[in-house]
């Protein structure tokens, strides 16, 4: 009997495959013949799954988004079974952050994918790109949890501080990337940041710092 071919599995593969191709030359730079080479299929494989170079992109940030959501996890998980609201922030804010290779390919694909949008209104159209506040949505509710249990210094805006922390985690990320800065120098910044909005003289039950 002919192998039977697991067809999620197959297409994780190449879409796993766009995205080493697309942190190494750029998105706007990855043909499918490329993904095909890269993946050792064929490029009639690759359009038989994807058809169009587009549906390929955005299998791509779906499993790019797939991944992120993974590593949060892993990181929330490894802080303890309890973890509190700085905890949780510290976790997603720290993951995008391009410390080692995987997250260096998220912050890198990431924004490729986001500059391409500007221009390729089916990229625009999807959740991940048109939705910029899901993250955003998270970490105010976080802060919001830490400010009914007094973890909060007064003054603090739930809003404003979560677009705030965002912001400057991308940014940190950019500066990584480039060599302005190493991972530890703006794990520091975040914490400096994290400090000025959490209680230093309560413990939250949740944060990474030792």
């Amino acid at each position: 009997m002919p192998k039977r071919v697991d067809h999620t599995e197959r297409r994780t593969e190449i879409a796993e495959a766009l995205l080493r191709v697309a942190a190494r030359r750029g998105l706007h730079a990855v043909g499918m013949r490329d993904v095909a080479a890269e993946a050792g299929v064929s490029l009639r494989l690759v359009q038989y799954y994807f058809e169009t170079k587009e549906k390929l992109l955005l299998h791509g940030l779906q499993r790019l988004t797939e991944r992120f959501g993974e590593r949060v996890a892993a990181r929330v998980q490894a802080v303890g079974p309890r973890p509190g609201p700085r905890a949780m922030i510290e976790a997603m804010l720290t993951a995008a952050l391009p410390t080692d290779e995987e997250s260096r390919v998220f912050h890198l694909v990431y924004t490729s994918y986001a500059v391409l949008s500007v221009t390729d209104e089916v990229l625009a159209a999807q959740p991940f790109i048109a939705n910029p506040d899901a993250a955003e949505d998270a970490v105010a509710a976080l802060l919001c949890q830490a400010e009914e249990g007094g973890l909060l210094r007064p003054g603090v805006d739930a809003r404003l501080d979560a677009a705030a922390l965002l912001a400057l985690s991308a940014g940190l990320g950019t500066s990584i990337l480039v060599g302005q800065r190493t991972p530890e120098s703006a794990a520091a910044i975040l914490d400096h940041q994290l400090d000025r909005i959490f209680r230093t003289d309560l413990a939250d039950g949740g944060s990474t710092r030792d």
